[in-house]
């Protein structure tokens, strides 16, 4: 049992929600990168996301794309990061997750990209490119280093489909909000409450919903249906600001009401 099981496990028998904040590795400098770690487990994060910049996101919006193309200004690799998150996991005690895509590990090298990131101590991986059809050019290596692969679904993903997913995993199930790209937003489809209910009920393992979501109001909603939420365009932007205050005020209020 890794972290990141090890984390659900005790929210579970507590009652608890997961918050997991994201933020783009390299934004702002890769030298930011373990401060901004224990920042965010200080402000109460559950897990932590960071994304590796691509110059082809087929899933980021706008927030995300300029933090990502900060990121690769300041000339971040993924190289650059793992060893940074080497560093950081002497400090952080929650699960990290590294989110990429297929392209940059397959530069790396898959063998050696599962080796670098088990000895950096990464729990969890999401690849939003990575159909469950071609999984096994990765999964294996990722099980046998105790790794988790983070799943999406989406609104548009048939529930027969759903449920294949759900089944192969142990961390989390990331339920997509919105048919599109990542950003915040002020209104979700009216439906999307019994769509969460209905992928919680074929779920095995915790899902948690992400895309769009910034205010406590939306946190407080979407938690009614599912185990946590998965907090990245907002938290990137605050990062961008400067703007620390609002962004523990917004994880306290989190942790105050659902755990």
């Amino acid at each position: 049992m890794n972290r990141l099981e090890q984390s659900f496990d005790l929210l579970n028998e507590n009652d608890g929600k997961a918050f997991v904040p994201y933020l783009v590795a390299g934004d702002g400098g890769l030298e930011c990168l373990v401060d901004r770690l224990l920042l965010l487990e200080k402000f109460g994060a559950t897990a932590i996301e960071v994304g590796v910049p691509f110059s082809d996101p087929v899933a980021d919006g706008p927030i995300i794309q300029n933090a990502g193309i900060r990121a690769l200004k300041s000339r971040t690799t993924l190289k650059g990061i793992i060893t940074e998150l080497a560093k950081a996991r002497e400090l952080v005690t929650i699960p990290i997750i590294l989110m990429t895509y297929l392209n940059p590990i397959y530069a790396y090298g898959i063998g050696a990209f599962v080796q670098d990131i088990q000895n950096a101590g990464v729990d969890g991986c999401i690849i939003p490119d990575l159909p469950i059809e071609e999984e096994d050019m990765l999964v294996p290596q990722l099980a046998e280093a105790q790794i988790e692969l983070i799943r999406l679904v989406t609104p548009a993903t048939p529930l027969e489909r759903i449920k294949q997913i759900a089944g192969r995993g142990k961390g989390f199930l990331y339920m997509v909000t919105v048919k599109g790209i990542t950003g915040t937003r002020n209104l979700f489809q009216h439906d999307l409450n019994q769509f969460l209910r209905a992928v919680k009920e074929l779920s095995p393992i915790p899902v948690l919903a992400g895309f769009g979501i910034s205010s406590e109001e939306q946190i407080n909603e979407l938690t009614k249906y599912c185990d946590g939420v998965v907090v990245g365009s907002r938290i990137v932007e605050l990062f961008e600001k400067n703007n620390l205050s609002e962004m523990e005020i917004l994880m306290s209020i989190f942790n105050k009401n659902h755990k």
